[in-house]
């Protein structure tokens, strides 16, 4: 019985320390070189050959595939990566991971830990004690992460060798594919518990070598922990922006079709083992052949997915679509319109009207005093910078051919029209996010004022309509000067009251600066909208009928 806990507790502190020593390895090599592990992520994906490689490289190193998947993630979010490249950074990441269990094998088991574990520990603390904020503190952890890695590997083995030795593994084995199967379900359920296929990897190679486990039965529970490892990213994405979850599908995808081929061609995978281990004269104890033979499924499973790179990529894009990148693709801006500069005008006519439009309802909505607005506001913040974006783009592209002077004149009018707009976004953002700061007046008569230009500041924004019958860019601007001229009162009599003691001074500061930017808001619109009138005129557009309209009623 006593025999029985002890070799309960070894597990649990070897599993521990395993752990425990992973997470300084992440943790200390990331900060430690997270700029520069970022740098050589974003400039060596061009292509996906290349993303295998810098993904395998960058995985190894930093000894977790979750950690350069949710980097992978952030580029792809950033516009740095497209799906395309960041399945190469994914293939890779796979093949890396396996270098925890070349680590297990290689070191956990032909040399005493003692030699050099030890050491590890006392240089890396010692580096990590006195480096203060410098890089050498955490490569000081990560040392000593090592050094715990190898000790934990070591308490495992003596564990699964003292278990090996107390239990009659006969009555536990299943043979045949139900067999393969339990322990490829076991592999998969430890790796979804610990969170780390590393773990699980270096439980299964140490059980194999103590006698706990015969070579398939280790083998599927590889596969089944390589399997496993996907819910880290699956869990991660839960409420994430659509690109992540397209990176995390990737992940869960090529681990499937990895790991149920090679669950279904053990024996030729074996036969492979066998073969490259005889080749490269590799020692035959089973930690060093489960290593070889996980890294071997895992290139298989590289050279079956490669060619089949550009097709994922296509059916990845096409799920997980969001409303905000529906509507943030430019609808008019293309090359067939491109080869006439007077087609070009009328299709960025069409385009600006659309960002109007989409500005025009975050405006109205960030001035709403019956509600807060809701997760359409920050949508549509996202969709009018991309549709910037893409007219910016559109412009340059234009620019590189030879233009007239007039329409060179119009071109500057829709670039000046758009970065109007962009701007009157920006209020509208930041009317909102000062609005939930600002205190209650209680002077009636100045909450009143407050609100009266408020409400003319919204007959403005309905005003700059182009799909109203009766819209005057004339009378947008008669009305812009009676918001001034409402704002200037307003200003004065908050002025007074500060000075008067009535309303707190800070309070009053507040109130005065959200005017400002109400202000601020609707000259950009009127600005931009002045502008795109012109526009219109010189390319004689014809606006859709119900497009924009529907764009206005939509929430």
């Amino acid at each position: 019985m006593q025999q029985n806990l002890m070799t309960i507790g070894m597990l649990a502190g070897g599993l521990g320390l395993f752990m425990l020593a992973v997470t300084m390895i992440t943790d200390g090599l990331k900060t430690a070189a997270g700029h520069t592990l970022r740098g050589l992520l974003a400039k060596s994906t061009r292509s996906p050959i290349r993303g295998i490689i810098t993904g395998t490289g960058i995985t190894a190193i930093v000894q977790s595939s979750s950690a350069v998947t949710v980097a992978t993630i952030g580029f792809v979010n950033a516009g740095l990566l497209t799906m395309y490249q960041a399945l190469g950074i994914i293939y890779g990441s796979n093949i890396g991971t396996t270098m925890t269990g070349w680590l297990v094998a290689i070191m956990g088991f032909n040399i005493k830990v003692e030699t050099f574990a030890l050491p590890l520990i006392g240089i890396g603390m010692l580096l990590h004690l006195t480096g203060g904020e410098s890089r050498r503190k955490y490569l000081g952890l990560a040392l000593a992460g090592f050094g715990l890695f190898f000790i934990g590997i070591d308490v495992l083995k003596e564990a699964f060798e003292g278990m090996a030795a107390a239990i009659d593994l006969n009555k536990f084995t299943v043979d045949g594919l139900t067999g393969v199967f339990l322990f490829f379900g076991i592999g998969f359920l430890m790796t979804v518990l610990t969170q780390s296929s590393s773990a699980a990897i270096a439980i299964t190679l140490t059980a194999a070598t103590g006698g706990m486990l015969g070579l398939y039965a280790a083998a599927a529970m590889v596969i089944g922990a390589n399997v496993g490892t996907t819910s880290t990213a699956a869990f991660a994405v839960i409420g994430a922006t659509s690109s992540a979850k397209r990176v995390a599908a990737a992940h869960v995808i090529f681990n499937f079709v990895t790991g149920l081929v090679a669950l279904f061609t053990l024996p030729i995978l074996f036969l492979i083992v066998k073969t490259t281990s005889e080749l490269f004269g590799l020692e035959e104890i089973p930690a060093v052949t489960l290593a070889l033979f996980h890294t071997v499924f895992n290139i298989l499973g590289v050279l079956i997915m490669w060619p089949m790179t550009g097709r994922l990529a296509h059916f990845l894009e096409a799920r997980f679509v969001t409303q905000e990148e529906t509507e943030g693709r430019a609808r008019y801006l293309d090359k067939t319109v491109a080869v006439s500069p007077m087609l070009a005008l009328n299709a960025l006519a069409l385009e600006l009207s659309r960002i109007a439009s989409i500005t025009r309802r975050m405006a109205l909505e960030a001035l709403s005093t019956d509600s807060k607005p809701g997760k359409r506001f920050k949508s549509d913040y996202i969709v009018v910078k991309k549709l910037s974006t893409a007219v910016a783009e559109f412009i340059t592209h234009l620019g590189k051919g030879l233009l007239s002077g007039d329409v060179a004149e119009q071109l500057a009018k829709v670039l000046r029209a758009e970065q109007h707009f962009l701007a009157c976004a920006d209020q509208a953002m930041l009317v909102v996010k000062a609005q939930s700061e600002l205190e209650l007046l209680e002077d009636e008569k100045l909450a009143a004022e407050l609100s009266h230009f408020r409400a003319e500041v919204v007959s403005l924004l309905n005003m700059a309509n182009p799909d109203e019958k009766d819209f005057s860019i004339l009378e947008c601007e008669n009305q812009l000067q009676q918001v001034q001229n409402i704002y200037d009162d307003v200003k004065k009599a908050l002025l007074l009251a500060g000075a008067e003691l009535r309303i707190p001074v800070q309070g009053m500061i507040d109130i005065l600066e959200q005017n400002s930017r109400i202000r601020r808001m609707a000259r950009q619109m009127i600005k931009a909208m002045t502008l795109l009138n012109e526009l219109n005129v010189v390319s004689e557009v014809q606006m859709p009928e119900t497009e924009n309209s529907e764009l206005e009623k939509s929430s």
